[in-house]
This record gives structure tokens, sequence and C-alpha cells, in this order.
């Protein structure tokens, strides 16, 4: 059994992690399927139509390595943001970053959509995957469920009332 400062640090560690990590899951969360969507339209090109297809039909791993190559695509654009923060560009640094962050999860979003089947053969990742999914839902739905999140979602719809009653008149 564990003492209890191992226990102590570990719920410390998990409630940092959580914290650092609610954005990025909302992000995602919100940015995933409809630009998964958005991609997918690019699929009436024949080009982008046969690198589906060469997708769809890889192997787990390399499924797996298929996830690397919008990183790798995507490493100089960041370089390009840290570059234009160095210059005291903070605002084009931002939004190079943005775009990249909006173009990696629309890419990356359609691959796995592409490959998810051929990554559940990888026996740690048909193990993993559902756990991290289970969590990550978990996480979403405390948030969801906060008073914080509840206030700004009854601001937001206020806000869209309004505007839209402006727009009507």
């Amino acid at each position: 059994m564990h003492n209890p400062l191992v226990r102590a640090l570990r719920a410390l560690f998990r409630a940092v992690a959580t914290t650092i990590l609610v954005p990025v899951l909302l992000f995602e969360e919100w940015g995933w399927a409809p630009l998964a969507a958005l991609v997918a339209r690019l699929a009436r090109l024949p080009f982008w139509a046969r690198l589906e297809n060469l997708l769809r039909a890889l192997p787990p791993w390399g499924a797996l390595l298929a996830f690397f190559v919008p990183m790798l695509l995507l490493f100089p654009v960041k370089l390009l943001a840290l570059f234009l923060f160095g210059r005291g560009h903070a605002f084009s640094g931002m939004a190079v970053l943005l775009l990249a962050k909006l173009a990696g999860t629309a890419v990356v979003a359609r691959i796995f959509q592409l490959v998810e089947g051929s990554l559940m053969r990888l026996a740690w990742f048909a193990r993993w995957y559902p756990r991290w999914k289970a969590w990550k839902d978990s996480v979403l739905t405390r948030v969801r469920e906060s008073r914080p999140w509840r206030i700004v979602r009854a601001v937001h719809r206020r806000v869209l009332r309004g505007w839209h009653r402006l727009r009507a008149e």
C-alpha cells in the first residue's frame, strides 16, 4: 500500500495535469468533428481521395506513423511563430500558432477517422484508447457541470439572443 505522501502527490499531479489539459481537451472536442468534416470535403479532389484510400489501407503501425506526418509538416510553421514572437510580432505569432493548431487538429482528426479500425488492431492501443476516451469524457463532463461553465454558457446564450434580436430589427 502506498503511503499518504505518495497518494497526495499523485492526486496533486493529476489535478495539475487535468487543469493544464482541460483547455486543450475543450478545443479538441469543439473542433474535432467539424474540422474533420471540413477536411473530408477535400476527398472530392482525385488526389485527396487517393490519399485517403491509402490511409484507410495502412497496416496498424503505418496508421500510427501517419499521425506524425502533420506534426512534421507543422513543425516549421511553429518555428515561424516562435521567430515572429522573438521579433516582437506577438499578434502575428499567435495567429500563425492558431492557424497551425486548427490545421493540425483538422488533419489529425480526419486521419484518425480513416485509420481508427487499423489502430484498434494494435493491442496496446485497443486497451488504452477506450481508457483515454473515458477519462477525457469524464473530465469534460465535470467541466460542463461546473458552476463557471454553466455561468459562461448562460451569458453566451443571452448574448446570442440579444444579437439575434438586433439583427431581426
